[in-house]
């Protein structure tokens, strides 16, 4: 199934990344490729992500505090927003 990101979700990644490549290079290449599994992980089976509101399911990270929100839209796993586990996430709605 393939996988898109909106807009916000585009730039929650973007931020993150740019906050850990401030602190250590590495750790900002770690994000990014545990994100590029998790992708990976939703395009092959979204529905082993529980639901948190409605239609709505979290993916969460297993090295860093992160979560991405996302919905099965017919052939699609649209991603809504990539939060840390401190951020509220109903921001997205």
């Amino acid at each position: 199934m393939r996988v898109v990101l909106t807009a916000a979700a585009r730039l929650d990644v973007t931020e993150a990344v740019g906050w850990y490549d401030t602190r250590l290079r590495e750790t900002a290449e770690r994000f990014i490729d545990e994100f590029d599994a998790l992708v990976s992980r939703l395009s092959q089976n979204p529905w082993q992500f529980p639901t948190v509101d409605g239609d709505v399911r979290r993916a969460g990270f297993r090295r860093f505090p992160y979560g991405l929100f996302f919905c099965v839209r017919q052939e699609r796993v649209e991603v809504l927003a990539c939060f840390h586990a401190s951020r509220n996430p109903r921001r997205w709605n």
